[in-house]
């Protein structure tokens, strides 16, 4: 009996070893992973990636037209991007709306994918 009680403290101690080491190493990786560049990189990634060359407040404008017709107008007029323009358009909509996520309104939400239908229209994609 007192073997086995010993056996089970063992194991007990060796786990415990374990798990205590898994969580100091966990959280060494993730303290030295933030660094000075990845704490903003979707407004980085906005401004300097070669999709479009965007208007300012393009995606707070009132109107889902306003908005499918600003970014038709930069995707058109673009420099930097690599793909169609109607590509490059639905692209920075799609990825504005999945960065704000769950923070993003439903008012907001539903007006920016009723851009995403006014581009179609307006690119002739129906």
């Amino acid at each position: 009996m007192a073997a086995h009680k010993k056996a089970t403290r063992k194991t007990a101690r060796k786990s415990a070893r374990k798990s205590t080491a898994r969580s100091t190493s966990t959280a060494r990786r993730k303290r030295g992973a933030k660094t000075k560049t990845s704490k903003r990189w979707s407004q980085r990634v906005t401004k300097e990636s070669d999709a479009l060359d965007l208007k300012r407040g393009v995606f707070k404008q009132t109107s889902a037209k306003k908005i499918a017709a600003s970014l038709k107008q930069s995707a058109e007029h673009s420099t930097r991007r690599k793909s169609g323009a109607y590509r490059s358009a639905l692209s920075m909509l799609t990825f504005y709306i999945n960065r704000a996520g769950k923070t993003l309104p439903k008012t907001e939400r539903s007006r920016l994918e009723r851009a995403k239908a006014e581009l179609k229209h307006q690119f002739g994609r129906d």
